[in-house]
């Protein structure tokens, strides 16, 4: 059967018109920034998801091109000043990746703060609201969230208190953590969460703190033989994130639009985004356990032990909170309290 040639490009010419329609309905168009790749939980869970929500209900009026990997150039710790000066309309990044900058957004680094991502995630976005317009004053915070709390990954010696860590190197991957670990005797290594596989191979570090997320995609459970993890309802550690959009951006919207963003924006996704952290650290364990990797809780009196060791941390912060005109200890106390708020451990909190 002979097809006349309009036939075959009718399908063709169709697509191509869609196509077209689309992108004329297109009012705004977003490009998003962020450091790591396409294969990340925060890329295909959380940002790809939310940029193909927000299109969706725009009805197409918004359109959002994601680059990943620093695509856009520069380097992670940069993306904070892309968003506010408009190279990025949005950008995914780490405050604490510019030390000293977002100082109130520490808290919650600090040791034996941080609960669940879940719970962590929607406290630190009320501790926004309530503390921190200011610190990011320069940007709209779409979600201020964290990772599920970081456990210690180690090559050769399992760490059962705190007398294994002396003299041990690690990879720390916070400011605050970097004076724990400090404190208690250790040699912080700061280095980027992809620099660590070849640091744990070469012996650049003897180990490292980090989410069981970012263990299997770096095959972290196979450079090490021994985990430690912490006890209790709180992490020794966590790591704030950031997803914020260019204030301008954002103003010129129309009013509609607007309401588009703010839906999905705020403490109902910091929940959602949590919950998604801490499912994500699952696949981690779960292979570290397959490989026959051993593993080793913090609890009871020696948990107690770690607390007492990092607590001139908490209480330096504090310091350098007021030194600012703040009360250091009552934002300490907000946080503390706002993640036993949105904790399932929360009675148990209560009763301490």
């Amino acid at each position: 059967m002979k097809m006349h040639t309009s036939t075959l490009w009718k399908p063709l010419l169709m697509t191509l018109s869609l196509s077209a329609a689309s992108a004329m309905a297109a009012e705004v168009e977003l490009k998003i920034h962020h450091f790591l790749p396409p294969p990340s939980t925060a890329h295909s869970q959380f940002i790809q998801p939310w940029a193909d929500k927000v299109m969706k209900e725009s009805n197409g009026r918004i359109d959002i091109k994601i680059y990943p990997a620093m695509q856009l150039g520069g380097k992670p710790p940069q993306l904070f000043d892309q968003v506010r000066d408009g190279v990025a309309d949005i950008v995914w990044t780490v405050p604490g990746y510019t030390r000293g900058r977002f100082p109130l957004t520490e808290v919650f680094e600090l040791p034996f703060v941080a609960g669940s991502a879940e719970a962590t995630s929607q406290a630190a976005w009320e501790f926004y609201e309530k503390y921190m317009q200011e610190e990011y004053q320069d940007v709209h915070p779409i979600l201020i969230h964290t990772h599920a709390p970081g456990q210690f990954h180690m090559r050769d010696k399992p760490i059962k208190t705190l007398a294994d860590l002396q003299n041990t190197k690690v990879r720390a991957p916070t400011r605050t953590i970097n004076e724990a670990l400090n404190v208690i005797g250790a040699t912080p290594v700061g280095m980027p969460v992809p620099a660590v596989p070849q640091a744990l191979s070469k012996g650049v570090v003897d180990g490292a703190m980090l989410p069981y997320e970012v263990t299997l995609p770096l095959k972290v459970h196979q450079l090490v033989k021994f985990h430690t993890e912490i006890g209790g309802g709180r992490g020794i550690y966590t790591a704030m994130f950031l997803f914020a959009m260019n204030k301008q951006k954002y103003d010129s919207l129309p009013d509609d639009l607007k309401q588009v963003i703010d839906n999905n924006s705020g403490l109902a996704l910091a929940k959602q985004i949590g919950a998604t952290w801490d499912q994500a650290d699952n696949p981690g364990r779960e292979a570290a356990r397959k490989n026959g990797n051993q593993f080793n809780t913090i609890e009871g009196e020696e948990l107690e032990r770690w607390k007492i060791a990092t607590r001139p941390v908490v209480d330096n912060w504090i310091k350098a909170m007021d030194e600012r005109g703040l009360n250091g200890q009552q934002m300490y106390d907000d946080a503390r309290a706002l993640v036993g708020k949105y904790s399932r451990e929360e009675p148990k909190q209560a009763q301490k």
